[in-house]
C-alpha cells in the first residue's frame, strides 16, 4: 500500500525565553580564542552536543521521531501537554521547519491547527473558503459544489459576507473545521481544537470526521479525549516528551498511556515547558487527590469523602476566572463537571481575582463513585470569553469499594457512579376474603 506520510529522524528544537546577550568590549586575546575555538563550536552544534547536552535555553520538543503512515488510515495521536503532539502537526501542515529529520507528505493536507488556521481576518467568510480551497490546489468549480455544504455545515450563512474579524470564536471555529473538511483534501490534520467548541458541535465534528475516514483518505487526530480516539482511529502513537513511545493498535497504546499515570502517586505538578504561552496570565502549578486527612493518595475509599486541590498563580487580575473539572472513567467517559464558582455567591464574592497564589479545593462525598480508575482533567475559563488553560488528562487515581453497598454480592456493578440511596421494603398484606 502507498505510503501517504513518511516521517524520518524528525527532531526540532525550541528556544526558551530570550538568548543571553552580553555587552562588552572584547580584548585582542578574547578575539584570537574566539576565532581559533569558532570550529569547534560549530562542529559540536552540528553534531548536536552542546545543544542537547550544555544549553539550557533550548528544548527539543521533537526528539529522533520516526514513522509511516499509509494511505486511507487513521492514526491516533495521544501524550501529555508537551509530549510534542502539536509541534509534529505543525510539522507535517508545513507550518513549521523541522530542525532536523526528513518529512515526506504525499497528497492535499487539509489542517486544523488552531481557531482560524490560514484565514485572512479582513475577508469575508466567503473568500476564505475560496483561499483556502485555492491554497489546496482546488479548482473554482470544485469549491463551488461545496461551498453550500460548508456553509451548512458551519452554520453561518447570514454571516458568510461579513469579515471574520467579527466573527465569534465558535463561528470562527466552525467556519474552520468545515472548510478543512469539506474541501476534500487526501489527508485531513485535526488538533486538539475541537475541544473549544461547544458539545453538539463535537459531535457534529467527530461525525464528519468518520464519514472522512470512511471514504478512504488519511487522517491524523491529535485529542485528550480517550473515546474519541478509540472510536476514530485504527493505530494510534503515544508521544512523551518529544519521543515517539509506542505505536500500536489503539487500544494497546491507551491502555498503555492511562495506565502509566499510576507513576504519579495522586498528585501532578506541571513542569513549564507543558504551559503554553496562551495560558498567561493563568499559570497551573498543582493538582492532587487528597484523602479526608489531607494526605496526597492515588487510591481513595468510596466509602470515605477526598478532596481535589488545584494550586495556581494569577500574573495579573483576571474577570470572571472559574477554575474546573471534569471526572471521567480510565474509557474517557464523563461522569460529572464541576466549577469552583458554581455556586453564584462564590462567583459574586470571586467574579474579579486579583494577581496572586490561589489553592481551590472540591470537597467529593462518600459513597459516590463506583470501582475503577478515574481521570481528572483541568479548565481554567472565563465562560463564554476565553480558555487559558486546558488538561484533559491531568492525573489520574483509583477507587476502591470495600465497604460499599452491595459489596456482598460478587458481579460487578456498571457505571461510573455507585451511590448509596434508601431503600424500603414493604410487604403488602392482601385483605382477607369475604
Amino acid at each position: 500500500m502507498t505510503i501517504a506520510i513518511s516521517v524520518q529522524h524528525l527532531s526540532k528544537r525550541y528556544q526558551i525565553g530570550a538568548a543571553e546577550t552580553r555587552f562588552r568590549y572584547n580584548m585582542f586575546r578574547d578575539v584570537i580564542v574566539d576565532t581559533v575555538t569558532a570550529p569547534i563550536r560549530l562542529a559540536k552544534t552540528l553534531a548536536g552536543r552542546s545543544e542537547r547536552r550544555t544549553n539550557r535555553n533550548f528544548i527539543w520538543a521533537l526528539d529522533d521521531v520516526s514513522f509511516d503512515l499509509e494511505e486511507s488510515k487513521v492514526l491516533g495521536i495521544i501524550g501529555r501537554n508537551g509530549a510534542g503532539k502539536s509541534t509534529l502537526l505543525k510539522i507535517l501542515s508545513r507550518v513549521t521547519e523541522p530542525t532536523k529529520g526528513l518529512v515526506i507528505v504525499r497528497g492535499r493536507v487539509g489542517s486544523l491547527l488552531e481557531v482560524g488556521t490560514g484565514f485572512h481576518p479582513e475577508l469575508t467568510g466567503r473568500e476564505n473558503i475560496y483561499m483556502n480551497g485555492a491554497i489546496l490546489g482546488m479548482k473554482r468549480a470544485e469549491i463551488d459544489r461545496k461551498f453550500d455544504e460548508i456553509v451548512d455545515f458551519a452554520e453561518i450563512g447570514p454571516f458568510v459576507d461579513t469579515p471574520v474579524k467579527r466573527y465569534s470564536s465558535g463561528m470562527y471555529l466552525r467556519l474552520a473545521f468545515a472548510v478543512a473538511a469539506h474541501l476534500e483534501p487526501e489527508i485531513l490534520i485535526v488538533d486538539e481544537v475541537l475541544a473549544v467548541g461547544d458539545a453538539e458541535f463535537q459531535k457534529k465534528c467527530l461525525g464528519k470526521m468518520g464519514e472522512v475516514a470512511q471514504q478512504g483518505r488519511t487522517v491524523l487526530f491529535v485529542s485528550h479525549n480517550m473515546s474519541a480516539i478509540l472510536r476514530l482511529t485504527q493505530e494510534a502513537i503515544l508521544l512523551h516528551k518529544g519521543k515517539l513511545i509506542l505505536r500500536g493498535p489503539t487500544q494497546e497504546v491507551v491502555d498503555h498511556y492511562l495506565s502509566s499515570g499510576q507513576a504519579q502517586a495522586g498528585e501532578r505538578l506541571w513542569e513549564p515547558e507543558e504551559i503554553p504561552a496562551s495560558a498567561a496570565p493563568f499559570t497551573p502549578i498543582r493538582v492532587a487527590v487528597c484523602d479526608r486527612r489531607g494526605r496526597v493518595v492515588d487510591t481513595v475509599r468510596s466509602t470515605e469523602p477526598f478532596h481535589i486541590e488545584l494550586e495556581y498563580r494569577l500574573e495579573a487580575p483576571i474577570t470572571g476566572l472559574r477554575i474546573g473539572i471534569y471526572l471521567s472513567t480510565i474509557r474517557g467517559e464523563y461522569a460529572f463537571t464541576s466549577f469552583d464558582t458554581d455556586d453564584p455567591q462564590l462567583f459574586e464574592s470571586h467574579e474579579v481575582r486579583p494577581a496572586g497564589h490561589y489553592l481551590s479545593r472540591v470537597q467529593i462525598p462518600a459513597d459516590l463513585l463506583n470501582e475503577g480508575r478515574y481521570t481528572i482533567g483541568v479548565n481554567a475559563s472565563s465562560f463564554g470569553i476565553r480558555r487559558y488553560f486546558l488538561d484533559e488528562s491531568a492525573l489520574s487515581f483509583n477507587v476502591d469499594i470495600s465497604g460499599a453497598p452491595g459489596t456482598q454480592w460478587s458481579e460487578p456493578r456498571v457505571g461510573a457512579v455507585r451511590p448509596r440511596l434508601n431503600w424500603t421494603i414493604e410487604q403488602i398484606v392482601s385483605a382477607p376474603t369475604r
